[in-house]
């Protein structure tokens, strides 16, 4: 394995102390019915307890959501609180990518030595996403009324695309792949055909079990404590049993169909940074290191944001002197199939070598946990492979992208 410095290299990721819930669609289990804050937080102990990590053991807490929640204001300490041990901490959002960059800013806390075991907590709940009103003075209603999600993802302000076409389903992020999608004279064939390639990975991590490994059923419970419901799957993922069922969905946009894009769903994720002697001591296997190497982030023109991971990506191996060749496993947020036909181009790799055990194009978006599930089956992915370097990346909002490279180690003898 080529050698290359770590961004911050006293910080150290324990394997296996991580975990989350399945991502239910929207409006498809009782997290819909539930403070997404409180439940994330809740788990939090359920998660780390099944690695056999008490939340005594961390003395630092960064949460990453994007879509507003009751007490948002009180941020980490309040969700510290939920969980039985108060701590210091903070809360960031930076749309999709912020289950990624979440853990970077937990590196970057280690690193400058003020704490040595920190939380990342990332969640979010589309389903029944809250409404704020806000003075707007330069319209006659003086008011705006935004619905969170749906209002966000049906206007870039960046570009002045608006509205909800009732008739196409189109949105202006369905507008963001289409336009790139055309840019890159992309060729419908292969991008139906990648959509389908990306539903047998993940039918296939389901059968395996893989996914067991990580994902935790949960009973949702209500005020009172009664139980509302469980989740214990994606609820919500297609099924797809030939690709001509790909073929004959109607085109929203150029190359972007129904089974060729994500959907909005509900979901948390937790994980730990930690210093390499802690590492060591919480690890599931301590003969495992898992290091951040490079974190870039890059914004495109305004409203392709299709193409701006892949330009993302390119930086970072400019930066660090690697190549895909070295990479042992590449996983992506991929809002669209567009996505990952266009990485490929401009990266001139194999779209088929990505995203081994599943992607949220297929069991879905809930935002701000997304990329933290993608780091992990990723790094899982590297471990089984014996080591090496594991390269994440995804798309932000209209335009822009966040990409970072991770090094697993065994020391019995791996990469």
């Amino acid at each position: 394995m080529k050698e290359t410095s770590p961004l911050y290299p006293e910080a150290f990721i324990p394997y296996g102390t991580w975990g989350g819930s399945w991502f239910p669609a929207w409006h498809t289990s009782a997290l819909a019915e539930v403070d997404i804050a409180r439940f994330a937080a809740e788990a939090t102990p359920l998660v780390l307890g099944k690695r056999n990590v008490p939340v005594s053991q961390l003395d630092y807490l960064v949460s990453g959501s994007t879509v507003p929640w009751l007490y948002k204001f009180w941020g980490s300490t309040y969700l510290s609180h939920c969980f039985g041990h108060r701590l210091p901490g903070f809360h960031l959002e930076q749309a999709c990518a912020t289950g990624l960059q979440v853990v970077v800013k937990a590196a970057a806390q280690v690193q400058g030595g003020s704490h040595s075991v920190v939380g990342v907590l990332a969640f979010d709940k589309t389903s029944n996403s809250s409404v704020g009103v806000f003075p707007n003075y330069g319209t006659y209603r003086r008011t705006e009324v935004i619905s969170d999600i749906w209002d966000n993802f049906a206007y870039d302000p960046a570009t002045g695309q608006s509205g909800f076409n009732k008739a196409t389903g189109e949105t202006s992020m369905i507008a963001c792949a289409g336009k790139t999608a055309r840019k890159y004279k992309l060729d419908f064939n292969e991008v139906t055909e990648l959509a389908f390639w990306r539903y047998q990975q993940y039918y296939d991590a389901k059968r395996s079990g893989v996914l067991d490994r990580i994902l935790f059923p949960m009973d949702i419970l209500d005020v009172r404590g009664q139980k509302l419901g469980n989740v214990d799957d994606d609820y919500g993922v297609r099924k797809y049993n030939s690709l001509d069922q790909f073929r004959g969905e109607r085109q929203l946009d150029t190359c972007v169909t129904a089974g060729g894009q994500t959907h909005a769903s509900d979901g948390m994720f937790v994980m730990l940074v930690t210093t390499e002697a802690r590492a060591r001591e919480l690890s599931q296997r301590p003969e495992i290191s898992i290091q951040l190497v490079a974190s870039a982030e890059y914004r495109a023109e305004a409203g392709f944001m299709s193409e701006a991971p892949a330009f993302a990506v390119k930086e970072l191996l400019d930066r660090t002197g690697l190549s895909m060749a070295d990479m042992a496993a590449v996983y992506n947020h991929n809002p669209f199939a567009v996505n990952d036909v266009v990485f490929a181009k401009v990266l001139e790799h194999d779209w088929h070598k990505m995203n081994d055990t599943g992607c949220p194009m297929i069991y879905g978006h809930p935002q701000g946990p997304t990329l933290t599930r993608v780091i992990v089956e990723a790094l899982e992915r590297t471990v089984s492979l014996g080591g090496g370097y594991a390269l994440i990346f995804g798309c932000a909002a209209g335009d822009e992208s966040i990409a970072a490279i991770f090094k697993v180690t065994d020391s019995r003898g791996g990469k």
